[in-house]
């Protein structure tokens, strides 16, 4: 509907009441009314014509049901159509089918012979119009307008008073006066009370939701509430940030939409509300928008729930967060123990799988939301897995399978993979070795020390167990040797020593005296004992023989040590005195390993064996081997 009027045009349609606004908990909301319509559109006529009203629902709605009513001292209900033809003075109003009762309409029939006509209600910016009607027996060249008792100077006679874009300066009290033909005296109208009213209220700004949260969406709302006279006057609407337009200016939408505000972005918001024909304008008050610091509200689920994954099973992640504006783009992190970042491949995604998982997948998982300007991210969530212990190696300190008794014995344990802890325990012929078992990580082991006797011959292995199923090592056959004659080995290893010490030095003392002897004859008596004594065998009265037992050794190849030793004794001879006699060769023979010793059986000299030849010299002794 125009905003203006004139005459025969701008009254012929009046809105009486259109829409009303309320205040609803601090906001505004429409309340639909019936409206009425009167054709022609003035309030004050003369007695004897008519106006016809016209009741409809709100929207230009034709309703089927129409109720009208007129308050004239006693209130009564009169007929149902939706068009009413009104010749009495009175209050009328009407009720569209379900909608509100419309406002009251003050109808005026007067039998005087001149009468002034205004509109109901006049607000700022409007073209007003002011109507001197008139009877015919009233010349038209003598009417006069007057404002607060002051004639008002038009261009020429008229019987109708513009007023171009209305403001308050155009209150006051107004009239007209005519003067018949034949009479010289001016008949006043009636008064009008002309009140400019304001089109426009400062509208008020609204943030939906006003107190969003960073990176959300907001409407913003210019609310304003337009008299229900002027409740179909075309406006059009513009929001400002730091008094700067938003994008491309006004439009007639009272809504402004921002994707998403962020806390940065917590500054002022205004809105301006004008008229098609910008004549009228108003501004609201500046809106300081509290923006809230996201609060990420993350969601995780795992499979399995445990979060202990068996090495080779499958593990599934996934991630949800309330609380963050969107879009979101999701992606998630692995950190190792040495708390190293890594980005999951194929993880864009709230979902991310592992089909087989190893160790290296053990870790600390994370998902982070991320939007346009912020990310977010959830707790981290340990995932452990578990890998079943390989088969343990069970070795000996030592090496050897063979031992002596007392001899001191270390079995170690150890298998090369496994997630710990790892139980170890050791058995001896299937039987535990007792408080054997011992926790240890993976690639540890363990090691079981005991000393060793007879009855500890035998199998002994040990196993390794984490929860997982336990793991049996190989057996292994220790055997023990007894030790029984074992203490006289020092002994005879003494003797054997000082016999050989013997040897050496009888062998050098005889190289010695060769040498003084400087190639004399050995006939020299006084050198050589008599013939008629007889010499004793060097060795005699030889101790028994001791039996050697054998020294454990890991060669078996070991060397056997022979020792030989000669002795030289003069024999008696008849004609020369100090022949040396032959040594007669005495072997001794000492084997280290062997159970047994040989017989050492020194040679006599028989007093009945002479030797007639000459000797030159002494016997030279045979080498030694």
């Amino acid at each position: 509907m125009p905003g203006s009027f004139s005459c025969g045009v701008a009254f012929t349609q009046l809105w009486l009441t259109l829409l009303v606004v309320t205040p609803v908990n601090g906001q505004h909301e429409a309340v639909l009314q019936s409206v009425v319509y009167l054709q022609p559109p003035w309030t004050t006529f003369f007695q004897g014509e008519k106006v016809t009203l016209f009741c409809y629902g709100f929207g230009f709605y034709l309703p089927q049901k129409t109720k009208w009513y007129r308050k004239n001292k006693t209130q009564r209900q009169l007929r149902s159509t939706s068009t009413l033809e009104v010749r009495e003075s009175g209050e009328y109003w009407c009720q569209a089918d379900n909608f509100l009762p419309s406002m009251h309409v003050h109808l005026d029939f007067r039998q005087d012979s001149l009468v002034l006509q205004a509109p109901p209600a006049v607000f700022e910016g409007d073209s007003v119009v002011l109507r001197c009607h008139t009877r015919e027996d009233i010349a038209a060249e003598s009417l006069k307008f007057y404002k607060n008792g002051k004639a008002l100077e038009l261009s020429g006679p008229s019987s109708e008073l513009h007023i171009h874009h209305a403001n308050r300066e155009d209150n006051g009290q107004y009239t007209c006066t005519g003067r018949k033909n034949w009479h010289l005296k001016y008949t006043p109208s009636n008064t009008v009370r002309v009140q400019v009213q304001e089109l426009l209220p400062r509208p008020v700004l609204m943030a939906t939701p006003s107190q969003p949260i960073d990176g959300s969406p907001v409407t913003l709302t210019c609310q304003i509430q337009l008299p229900a006279q002027r409740s179909n006057v075309q406006l059009q609407f513009c929001f400002l940030k730091n008094l700067q337009a938003l994008e491309s200016g006004c439009s007639n939408s009272s809504e402004f939409h921002i994707p998403a505000i962020w806390t940065e972005e917590s500054t002022w918001y205004q809105c301006r509300a004008e008229t098609v024909n910008s004549q009228t304008e108003k501004q609201s008050i500046a809106l300081k928008i509290p923006v809230q610091r996201a609060l990420a509200d993350f969601q995780t689920y795992i499979m399995p729930a445990s979060k202990l994954v068996y090495e080779g099973q499958s593990l599934l992640l996934n991630c949800s967060v309330n609380g963050v504006p969107g879009p979101l783009k999701f992606s998630w992190y692995k950190r190792d123990m040495l708390n190293k970042k890594a980005n999951i491949p194929k993880s864009s995604g709230a979902e991310v799988k592992i089909s087989k998982v190893n160790v290296s997948d053990a870790g600390e998982y994370y998902c982070e939301a991320k939007n346009s300007r912020r990310r977010f991210v959830s707790r981290a969530v340990p995932i452990t897995i578990k890998v079943p212990v390989s088969q343990p190696v069970l070795t000996l300190s030592s090496g050897k399978t063979q031992a002596l008794e007392g001899d001191l014995m270390t079995l170690h344990c150890k298998s090369q993979r496994g997630s710990p802890y790892i139980l170890y325990e050791f058995y001896h012929e299937n039987v535990s070795l007792g408080n054997s078992s011992t926790l240890s990580g993976e690639g540890g082991g363990a090691s079981f020390n005991f000393s060793m006797s007879t009855e500890r011959s035998g199998n002994y292995h040990c196993t390794a167990d984490n929860g997982l199923g336990a793991q049996n090592s190989e057996a292994i056959w220790i055997s023990v040797a007894e030790m029984t004659n074992n203490r006289s080995a020092p002994v005879i290893a003494g003797i054997t020593v000082g016999l050989l010490i013997t040897a050496v030095g009888v062998f050098l003392s005889y190289c010695w005296f060769s040498r003084q002897a400087g190639g004399k004859p050995a006939s020299d008596e006084s050198r050589s004992p008599s013939d008629a004594e007889p010499q004793e065998p060097t060795y005699y009265n030889m101790p028994a023989c001791i039996e050697l037992q054998p020294v454990y050794s890991n060669d078996p190849k070991e060397a056997v040590i022979y020792t030989e030793i000669r002795r030289t004794q003069p024999k008696p001879k008849p004609k020369r005195a100090g022949q040396l006699q032959r040594s007669n060769l005495q072997l001794l023979q000492s084997t280290v390993p062997a159970l047994s010793c040989p017989q050492m059986v020194p040679q006599s000299m028989d007093s009945n064996e002479t030797d007639n030849s000459p000797k030159t010299g002494p016997t030279s002794p045979s080498p030694l081997s």
